[in-house]
């Protein structure tokens, strides 16, 4: 089918057009590509053709220029994308710079600067805390509604979709070991998240605030933030996370700007506690700041969990506000994400932890019953979003395969 005649129902129709970097077949020239349908344009090469000013920030190996260039310039780059693509005017010199997207490589679509993982589903949180302590008055800590819980990770471990996860060695003590031991992961896991993707930076010492969130953020992607539960258990007081989190960090191929995502936006759940003045997204003039997204969760091709991400607590915005809010600046190219998307049902849980009370009940699979990830195992996480006039938004998918380390 030629690229212009997208089928209507396509979710990756003229009314998305993420962006990403692919390789031709044959080359190792790494380019700025605009996923419609199954194909991939050319843009840079699409800009020189049609002699738009926007050749500049298309013509790169990586999205990083074009990410910083700012609101402005993201909402006039998407304008033309949209009328090459559609505009019969310009469809002779545009098609031949289409390629199948089976037939191209997919690289990781931006340099990663600093990389932030949130806390930020009550679901989850309360999971875990149940999970773990269990005869606690409150499954959550005192301060979970109070702020976003983050830490920072390991932005040279971010891969993109596709790339082989290689199981982690390291320090683990079960509870009744005498001693730590050193050795492969026993316990793998994966966390469902989606990943916010800066363009602008911020001066140090210059908190952003909830309003200028849509300003600093280009886009987002699917984001796999895979977890080694026993390396992480040993490890994790009184800092936090480290080895049993740095060793891999998947993310789609494709970012889906935040244009795409217009009638995608929602009120986040209810608040509870009262925010401080610089969280308040119940303030005059703030957005909504939750998204509807739909996301799957599948097992060597089986799907075990559809996560809602409307019902996270805490929204992007409040979380870049509260990254920012101790003057530390952003740069471009930096990624954080949400954190674990798990919904109040046992099937919308985004985390092996949750889906088998920590082992407790594993999953039948075909290939048998999993507790954690077994060498082999593809995990493979897909959404998409509701768009205008009963369309979908298509997110893509983050894909990875565990190998034997």
């Amino acid at each position: 089918m030629p690229p212009f005649d997208v089928p209507e129902g396509d979710p990756f129709g003229p009314h998305n057009l993420p962006y990403g970097v692919f390789s031709p077949s044959g080359s190792t020239e790494r380019r700025v590509g605009v996923r419609l349908g199954d194909q991939v344009l050319d843009a840079g090469a699409a800009a020189a053709a049609l002699g738009s000013p926007h050749h500049a920030l298309l013509a790169r190996p990586t999205l990083n220029t074009l990410l910083a260039a700012g609101r402005p310039a993201w909402t006039e780059v998407r304008r033309a994308v949209t009328a090459w693509v559609t505009d019969p005017a310009h469809r002779e010199a545009v098609e031949p710079l289409f390629h199948p997207l089976s037939e191209v490589t997919l690289h990781l679509p931006f340099e990663v600067a600093d990389y932030v993982d949130f806390y930020a589903s009550e679901n989850h949180a309360r999971n875990v805390g149940r999970i773990f302590r269990p005869d606690a008055e409150d499954s959550l800590t005192p301060n979970w509604k109070h702020l976003p819980i983050g830490y920072h990770g390991r932005s040279g471990t971010v891969v993109v979709s596709g790339t082989d996860v290689v199981r982690p060695s390291g320090q683990r003590k079960g509870p009744a070991d005498p001693a730590p031991v050193f050795g492969p992961s026993i316990r793998l896991d994966i966390e469902a998240e989606v990943g916010f993707v800066v363009g602008v930076p911020s001066a140090l010492g210059r908190p952003v605030t909830l309003g200028d969130f849509r300003e600093h953020v280009f886009g987002l992607c699917l984001l796999n933030d895979w977890s080694a539960r026993d390396i992480q258990a040993w490890e994790y007081v009184p800092l936090g996370p480290f080895l049993g989190k740095s060793f891999a960090t998947s993310v789609s191929a494709w970012i889906t700007p935040l244009e795409a995502l217009d009638h995608a936006r929602v009120a986040p759940p209810e608040r509870t506690h009262p925010l401080l003045p610089y969280l308040d997204d119940s303030a005059p003039g703030i957005e909504p700041g939750g998204y509807d997204l739909r996301i799957s969760i599948a097992v060597n091709g089986q799907v075990v969990s559809e996560p809602p991400f409307s019902t996270m607590y805490w929204t992007a915005a409040q979380q870049l506000a509260h990254m920012t809010v101790n003057g530390a600046s952003l740069r471009t190219g930096d990624l954080y994400g949400s954190g674990t998307v798990s919904g109040p049902e046992e099937r919308q849980r985004g985390s092996l932890l949750e889906l088998t009370w920590n082992g407790r009940d594993p999953l039948e699979l075909p290939e048998g019953k999993r507790a954690f990830l077994e060498d082999g195992d593809v995990v493979t996480l897909s959404a998409w979003a509701p768009g205008a006039d009963g369309r979908r938004v298509g997110l893509g998918e983050v894909s990875g395969r565990v190998v034997a380390g």
